[in-house]
């Protein structure tokens, strides 16, 4: 998954173009990352205009969707926007190619016109699900996820989740160290748990002591992943009932204590798997699985792959071509 397309068409937002030639369109080479091919590909060469003044002018017409191994589709300003006909005339034809295609935020609303998210699950910024669901009643709405993926149509909720999207993206396609390359770069997470119900407004206290102590667990649970931690532990630690930790734990991160764990333990998996020829029990033992077969129940439920093929796929004595 090399040759990125970034479909460009007016009013699409500024902020999802960046987020998509940030992560692909930056060569980084130097720090592990793989090449990409990233062009910007309209139904002609004119210059796209954005809000705020800025214009961005393709460098492939609509033509080279065919040649790319995922096409990425940014949201526009106003989401009931018409999108110009070939747009989504080529988005269709591609689909129907088989190749992936993620939009960003609003990027939804482009997919919907296009008919492809009729019948199938989808995203969108958590501001925006009634408007989705309302102009196009044929899609099945998924409130409190960051992403979605429903038959090759990747859609993600607002913002920076599609940072998330293009993340998890490059993790898929590429393994979790060059996903982590390209987040160190820009200085945010190679990846969020959760769903965006934790980002959702709700009144706050002024001194969130809780959260504080809930970040001092977090931390102190990842410098000790090679041990039997358990939820009790967990809230042990931070001083409250299993409940109440369990409780507050959701509200900071938007998922469970116990799902938040094996998270970290599978990425901490993957890590000495691509880095490593240590052997699969000691991996396990390592993350805190404890033996491999709990490893690879795990890796199957998570990332639809064991740890045995992950290593053949992601380690560089054993990497396989990146197939389409």
């Amino acid at each position: 998954m090399q040759r990125i397309a970034l479909v460009a068409f007016p009013r699409i937002r500024a902020f999802d173009v960046a987020v998509i030639t940030e992560v692909w369109g930056v060569d980084r080479t130097d720090r592990g990352a793989p090449a990409f091919e990233l062009r910007r590909c309209g139904p002609d060469r004119a210059p796209v205009t954005m809000p705020g003044g800025l214009t961005l002018t393709p460098d492939r017409d609509l033509d080279w969707l065919r040649s790319a191994d995922l096409i990425v589709v940014p949201g526009l300003e106003e989401h009931l926007t018409p999108v110009p006909e070939p747009v989504l005339d080529a988005l269709r034809h591609a689909h129907h190619a088989g190749t992936p295609i993620a939009a960003l935020c609003g990027g939804a609303f482009v997919l919907a016109q296009a008919g492809l998210l009729d019948g199938r699950r989808a995203i969108t910024h958590w501001n925006l699900t009634g408007l989705l669901s309302d102009a196009h009643p044929a899609v099945q709405v998924v409130p409190d996820a960051l992403f979605v993926e429903d038959g090759g149509l990747w859609t993600s909720a607002g913002v920076a989740a599609g940072i998330d999207l293009c993340l998890h993206l490059v993790r898929t396609a590429h393994g979790a160290e060059a996903a982590a390359a390209i987040a160190r770069s820009m200085v945010t997470a190679p990846f969020r748990t959760g769903t965006q119900a934790q980002f959702i407004e709700h009144p706050t206290p002024g001194v969130d002591r809780e959260a504080d102590a809930l970040a001092d667990v977090r931390e102190r649970a990842l410098r000790h992943l090679d041990e039997p931690l358990t939820v009790a532990d967990l809230a042990a630690w931070a001083g409250m009932s299993p409940r109440s930790f369990a409780r507050h734990f959701a509200a900071t991160t938007g998922t469970t204590p116990l799902r938040w764990l094996l998270d970290q333990r599978v990425s901490a998996a993957q890590k000495l798997l691509e880095r490593t020829d240590l052997p699969m029990p000691e991996v396990a033992r390592r993350t805190g699985f404890g033996s491999e077969i709990t490893m690879r129940q795990h890796f199957a439920a998570r990332l639809s792959t064991s740890p045995r093929d992950y290593r053949r796929a992601f380690h560089p004595a054993g990497r396989s071509p990146i197939a389409r």
